[in-house]
């Protein structure tokens, strides 16, 4: 089966092979052996960022997947994208950047994949605007890709009750009432998000989630 990557690398005994010699020499530099020039090429979106709760996991994730792909006889081409939060931006100039950053990420992605040339692709996700992003360039270019969602942040816990980001929102105007003091709104910012995942809330990145599993 001809490989889509061989544009990139070349095929052996083919004079594509000759004239592809300076890519492959470049590819060495970044421990490419003789026999990943055999293997397809298969690109791994990994969302990364420290900069929210829904893709700080992604890295270790995509770790995993890299070791997945080479163990099963591909070559992974790993990069990351941009991650501009909703929950962390929301009332702020910053908003602005949310809905914008879907289509960069997409973009980002389809630059890779056709960039390389790949044979395939796994795409990562978390925030709201990564779950469509990591989508649209498999749907759009035709690939032969896959997305995966990161999975959803576990609940928090205050007071004998589970506390998720709505929790959040919910206590400041529970504070602007009166209803609350300033510790109590402390403590819930503390606990409401435990650690790495998609915020807890009815939002783009647990809505399409179901949506993804029909497609699929």
């Amino acid at each position: 089966m001809k490989r889509r990557s061989e544009l990139i690398t070349g095929k052996h005994g083919e004079s594509s092979w000759v004239e592809r010699t300076a890519s492959r020499t470049m590819l060495r530099a970044v421990r490419f052996s003789d026999e990943d020039f055999t293997k397809p090429l298969i690109a791994l979106a990994v969302p990364y960022s420290n900069g929210t709760p829904c893709n700080d996991q992604l890295r270790e994730l995509g770790d995993l997947l890299q070791a997945e792909i080479e163990a099963a006889g591909g070559k992974a081409i790993v990069f990351g994208t941009p991650v501009v939060s909703d929950g962390i931006s929301m009332g702020t100039e910053a908003m602005k950047y949310s809905l914008v950053s879907r289509e960069v990420i997409a973009d980002a992605i389809e630059l890779m994949t056709e960039g390389y040339q790949v044979d395939g692709v796994i795409t990562l996700s978390g925030c709201d605007k990564t779950i469509p992003a990591a989508l649209m360039p498999i749907a759009r270019n035709d690939l032969v890709g896959l997305t995966l969602y990161g999975g959803s942040i576990l609940p928090g816990q205050h007071g004998g009750k589970d506390l998720n980001i709505v929790s959040a929102f919910e206590g400041v105007g529970a504070h602007s009432a009166g209803k609350i003091d300033d510790q109590e709104l402390h403590a819930i910012e503390c606990y409401a998000c435990p650690g790495a995942g998609s915020c807890g809330g009815m939002y783009t990145a647990n809505t399409m989630r179901p949506q993804l599993r029909r497609w699929g």
